[in-house]
């Protein structure tokens, strides 16, 4: 973000299938090399599969595996005289939503021998069950700043 003028928000237009802004967001986020129609299948197919497994509304497990996998705190370097301290910072909206998708994605995608969208279903599913790799990295985010909390002070 530059120092003089504060970046434009744009708009983002809700999916086709579910009209949700959320899912979009994560289609944008997921995408390689401008393919968003490949991406768009893949998640929807990942949604479908959350629904066979869960008997539940794919969009309701996907937004509660999204709000399990939130930080409400994160830990930021402070460099004070000389030293370098871990402060913990609480974390807006926004952040806290683009840090659950790109922890989502990136645990789905170390995933290997199955096809991204069971990756994907199976990392969302264990979110929703407050297991899995994205979840334990928000444990361990909020387990440094609870680490560190002592030098809450230094922030600014």
């Amino acid at each position: 973000m530059g120092r003089k003028n504060k970046s434009i928000r744009r708009t983002v237009t809700p999916d086709v299938r579910y009209q949700s802004i959320v899912v979009s967001k994560f289609v944008a986020r997921m995408m390689h090399d401008g393919k968003k129609e490949t991406c768009t299948r893949l998640v929807y197919e990942t949604l479908e599969r959350l629904k066979d497994k869960t008997n539940k509304d794919p969009l309701d497990v996907f937004l509660k595996a999204l709000d399990n996998v939130k930080p409400m705190i994160e830990v930021k370097s402070r460099r004070v005289g000389g030293a370098t301290y871990h402060v913990p910072i609480a974390i807006r909206d926004m952040r806290r939503e683009a840090l659950a998708m790109r922890w989502i994605i990136a645990a789905a995608r170390t995933k290997s021998g199955l096809g991204m969208n069971e990756c994907l279903s199976i990392e969302l599913l264990d979110a929703f069950n407050n297991t899995g790799t994205a979840y334990k990295k928000k444990e361990d985010m909020h387990r440094m700043a609870e680490a560190n909390k002592a030098f809450a002070h230094y922030r600014w």
